[in-house]
């Protein structure tokens, strides 16, 4: 039976896999277990059960393959890009998920203290998603008037998040014009 169907076996199992030392192992690993089962010998079609033996090597040696590709830790050569992605993104790092509550929690206490109108135009802004021109027809006011209740608010969350990062807040751009018309 081994000369027989050897050559046919391993061109067969080279097809498969793609390298011809790995098929030659299968076509050895084959051949081995159909002469170690009992009855084989017996077997009526001995090539049905040599090639049934082979596929089910092919298919036990992908799956090992595609465990050890999820499971083997990244080479040397593996970049730190690779790492980030196997350890997760940054943004799930306990620093990073506390730092963005507090600034979460900074910012809603700025819209809180705000004056009621540029509270209302920030809200309606920002957090329901109106366009300047909708604010201005729910408030029953001008653009210029949403757009002055929102740089209001805006200068103030910017204010407090620059406070909170331990950063000399910028000079506002309402201070800046004021600035310029005095001189």
């Amino acid at each position: 039976m081994f000369e027989r169907y050897y050559r046919e076996l391993l061109n067969f199992l080279a097809r498969k896999v793609g390298d011809r030392e790995l098929a030659a192992d299968l076509a050895q690993e084959s051949y081995a277990r159909v002469y170690a089962a009992p009855n084989s010998e017996e077997a009526s079609e001995p090539r049905a059960l040599l090639y049934t033996t082979a596929r089910n090597l092919v298919t036990d040696h992908h799956r090992r393959s595609a465990v050890r590709e999820q499971v083997e830790m990244p080479n040397a050569r593996d970049s730190l890009e690779h790492l980030d992605f196997v350890i997760g993104p940054a943004s799930l790092e306990p620093d990073a998920v506390l730092a963005g509550r507090q600034r979460l929690e900074a910012i809603e206490e700025v819209i809180a203290r705000l004056p009621p109108r540029p509270r209302e135009a920030f809200v309606l802004s920002k957090l329901d998603g109106l366009s300047r021109s909708e604010v201005a027809q729910r408030m029953g006011v001008g653009v210029k008037t949403v757009e002055t209740h929102l740089a209001i608010a805006m200068e103030a969350c910017l204010h407090r998040l620059q406070e909170l990062e331990g950063l000399a807040p910028a000079a506002s751009a309402r201070s800046a014009r004021k600035a310029r018309t005095s001189k």
